[in-house]
């Protein structure tokens, strides 16, 4: 049961806090968990910079934790001010930290607003330990709202526990979202008792349960199944392309792949997913192919990423990357109208190439 107003969780008498003291650290919750999340999209992610911030974060969530109920209505003016991902994260945390059912009925109701709050809320249910959750889990994944049900499945994609029997059933869900992230938890579990569903998958009426049943499928080595949805959604640029990049090279023999990457490079709208893929393919013999293509306004950010996991010790060398114009060069000014993002840049990355 949730604690009442005027104790905390432990039946004790609610203790005195600052307030700007308290706010500063719901505010600051928020910004760090926003942060670790847009991080983690950086491609490749620099999982050093995410600890960092992972840390920080925790300090002002036991900040939070200390302040106990009595943090909640700065919680909610905090959501109130700025009602995005990293708020609803706050709110879904302090909910499930402090056991309080009614607050946590509020954040799945915020969470169906847009996928941003539903990402927060994603969030808050992943950084808490699956035993601390287990019992709201178990409730949605067999309930009749599908978001309820998608979060559950979220819940155990996050903390890759196993819903069992459960789980053939959620495969065939009538809501394609909760359909995308059981195909994606069965991959992921190398359930092959469930192989046959995600075969089945790939004839899905909606390309995001095609793509997870692909990817699934990668996992278990069907690459020569998957390929085709893998490659259809890498080369349509969307949120997952990336993620499909990196599957589709995995699901086929390395010849294979460097002849699809080949005839991508003769596209310049492709060019760039060819040059971001080779990093991919774990080859540090291509160091001086990505070089040369570092000095490719339009290839530089595929450039520069592929070089970061092939080689990311590179990362603790200050002066490879730059985004100023008259470090990079004017052809990259006019490209980027004079707002370069951080960019490799070529005759440095080729001069440190030499001590390897």
């Amino acid at each position: 049961m949730a604690a009442t107003r005027n104790q905390t969780a432990k039946g004790e008498p609610k203790r005195p806090i600052v307030g700007d003291v308290v706010r500063q650290h719901a505010e600051q919750a928020a910004f760090f968990w926003a942060q670790r999340d847009t991080l983690m999209l950086a491609d490749p992610p620099d999982l050093a910079v995410v600890a960092g911030v992972d840390n920080r974060l925790e300090t002002n969530l036991d900040g939070l934790r200390i302040a106990g109920p009595a943090a909640w209505p700065l919680i909610v003016a905090t959501y109130e001010d700025f009602p995005e991902k990293g708020e609803l994260f706050l709110y879904a945390w302090m909910a499930i930290e402090q056991n309080d059912s009614r607050r946590l009925a509020e954040t799945l109701e915020l969470g169906r607003q847009s996928e941003d709050n539903a990402c927060g809320l994603i969030g808050a249910l992943a950084w808490h330990k699956p035993q601390t959750i287990a019992a709201e889990v178990r409730d949605w994944i067999g309930a009749q709202d599908a978001f309820k049900r998608f979060l559950g499945v979220s819940a155990c994609l996050r903390h890759g526990v196993d819903p069992r029997q459960m789980l053939s059933r959620l495969v065939r869900d009538p809501d394609a979202r909760v359909r995308a992230a059981s195909l994606r938890l069965a991959g992921k579990l190398r359930r092959t008792d469930l192989v046959n569903e995600l075969r089945t998958a790939l004839q899905d009426r909606e390309e995001l349960p095609r793509f997870w049943a692909a990817w699934g499928l990668t996992e278990f080595g069907s690459g020569d199944l998957a390929s085709p949805e893998l490659r259809k959604v890498a080369v349509g640029g969307g949120p997952d392309a990336m993620t499909a990049l990196r599957a589709a090279v995995k699901a086929a023999p390395d010849k294979d792949v460097r002849a699809w990457m080949g005839g991508l490079l003769k596209s310049p709208e492709t060019a760039p997913l060819a040059v971001r893929g080779a990093g991919m393919l774990g080859d540090r013999a291509l160091l001086h192919w990505l070089i040369h293509q570092m000095r490719a306004p339009a290839l530089a950010v595929s450039a520069g990423a592929a070089f970061l996991e092939l080689f990311p010790q590179a990362r603790s060398e200050d002066k490879l990357f730059s985004l100023e114009p008259e470090v990079l060069g004017e052809a990259f000014a006019t490209h980027f109208d004079d707002s370069p993002p951080y960019l490799p840049v070529a005759e440095r990355v080729k001069e440190w190439a030499k001590g390897l």
